[in-house]
């Protein structure tokens, strides 16, 4: 199996693929949490961290809405593939390589808003790497900033620990493409094994490719713990039928001085 980095590093270039249309995720994610954001901090433009952008999925269409955004990822493809995006789209955003647990030494400044979103922190598995990832969220922002963070609804998934995502099938200029996900579980339900496949006809041909990495399937009241550990205070879950966003959303702030 992948190490994270070389997950995304692998999936950089077909990442998009995942998507009905990507482009149209792009700009309604944009929307929701410039919604969540502006209701929290006001209407004004704000700096803002991506800390998990990946191919700027978030990053971008904040970045179109006057957000001063810089995103960083740990994989440097998928930053590379970024940075084309944004380029593409007349968009200004700054992007780097960095991980979320060093955030601090890796990122120059602090921020009005940090983000991580599509279930990025999960892939800390460990409490020690939970812990300094929050820290490091934390050490990113100014007093009284905001956290805005997304992972997968796993209270729900671990009452019954599903063995996979049903495939979903979407339809392009050269063919079909299906995408799915197999969940391999450890015994104890600590930690799953994620294998995605992306299934691609082009005129008349298919072709199947594979990625896999792991994930930690933290609780609502799990992750809380962490923030509430590294300083953070007014921590709320909004579920996706008050955001219209696709995963519950955790909000955060950190304390004045």
């Amino acid at each position: 199996m992948s190490s994270t980095r070389d997950f995304y590093d692998e999936l950089a270039g077909d990442y998009h693929l995942i998507f009905a249309d990507w482009q149209q995720s792009v700009e309604h994610q944009a929307e929701v949490l410039d919604r969540l954001i502006r209701a929290e901090l006001g209407d004004r433009p704000l700096p803002l961290l991506d800390c998990t952008c990946g191919i700027g999925t978030q990053a971008i269409g904040l970045a179109a809405r006057g957000y001063h955004v810089h995103g960083t990822d740990l994989s440097p493809k998928a930053i590379a593939r970024a940075i084309r995006e944004a380029e593409s789209r007349s968009v200004s955003a700054s992007f780097s390589v960095a991980d979320v647990r060093f955030l601090d030494t890796q990122v120059h400044g602090t921020f009005d808003v940090v983000i991580s979103c599509d279930n990025s922190l999960p892939h800390l598995l460990t409490d020690k790497d939970l812990v300094a990832g929050a820290r490091s969220l934390n050490a990113k922002l100014v007093p009284g900033g905001l956290l805005v963070a997304s992972i997968r609804d796993y209270d729900h998934l671990l009452a019954d620990r599903p063995r996979s995502e049903l495939p979903r099938v979407f339809d392009g200029p050269a063919g079909r493409r299906i995408v799915f996900q197999i969940w391999d579980w450890s015994a104890d339900g600590a930690t799953y094994v994620v294998h995605l496949f992306i299934v691609q006809e082009a005129y008349g041909r298919w072709s199947t490719s594979h990625h896999a990495t792991a994930y930690r399937p933290l609780r609502r009241e799990e992750l809380a713990g962490f923030l509430d550990r590294a300083g953070f205070s007014q921590v709320r879950w909004r579920m996706p039928a008050e955001t219209g966003y696709y995963q519950p959303i955790v909000t955060a702030r950190k304390e004045q001085t």
